[in-house]
């Protein structure tokens, strides 16, 4: 939902705009008297829209040099899943990446950025509607590697295709900058009458519309 609190949410954790009150603990520690240089190494973003530069593979991954070794470089592609796409390509950590990333599909291109993240040693991945605008395969592919590659890291997902987040330990539902319902995905479903529950079931209506008018069509 627009205007729910995400958009401020994401931006306080990455400290571009100061809290006016309260406070947030990363680990017990209070993420104001962090350095931004340290706090934000820690952290890593995907957003719906991945950023992706032209040149190559490499200068994609890893812009700054700071690499050990191209065998670090290419764990976090084979972690990422897009090891044998990046072979593919011909010239291996060189190949080109064009503008945008053309050359590579929607999937492909958050799969890159998820690679990056690994690489940099993320304690903390925020998905920002990361696969809202891949196919279902893709999608598929993306969540397996959030499920293995990141399972020892704190995933912070922003999500409208509500499965993405049916295996999070919990859920915020959030409006207008309040929080609403705070729990696992379970025991908000429990809840009669809740928001999370109610939105789940519209879309599981939503989803099934179409087959039913495909039922009626073929009767």
């Amino acid at each position: 939902m627009k205007g729910c609190g995400k958009s401020t949410l994401m931006m306080t954790l990455f400290r571009m705009v100061e809290p006016c009150g309260g406070a947030i603990y990363i680990d017990g520690l209070d993420m104001s008297k962090i350095g931004l240089t340290d706090l934000r190494s820690r952290l890593s973003l995907v957003p719906q829209d991945p950023v992706i530069f032209s040149g190559s593979v490499r200068s994609n991954l890893d812009p700054f040099g700071q690499a050990p070794s191209d065998v670090v470089i290419w764990e976090a592609l084979r972690q990422a899943g897009i090891d044998e796409l990046v072979r593919s390509l011909g010239s291996g950590l060189d190949s080109s990446i064009q503008e945008g990333g053309n050359n590579l599909s929607a999937g492909q291109r958050q799969l890159l950025c998820m690679a990056r993240a690994l690489l940099r040693s993320s304690r903390i991945l925020v998905l920002d509607e990361a696969t809202s605008n891949v196919d279902s395969a893709s999608d598929g592919l993306i969540q397996r590697t959030i499920r293995t590659a990141f399972a020892d890291c704190t995933v912070l997902t922003i999500a409208h295709r509500l499965h993405t987040i049916v295996d999070a330990d919990r859920v915020m539902v959030l409006d207008q900058g309040e929080l609403l319902e705070f729990d696992s995905p379970a025991r908000l479903m429990g809840l009669p009458g809740g928001i999370f529950r109610g939105l789940v079931e519209e879309a599981s209506r939503q989803h099934a519309a179409p087959s039913d008018k495909s039922d009626e069509a073929s009767a």
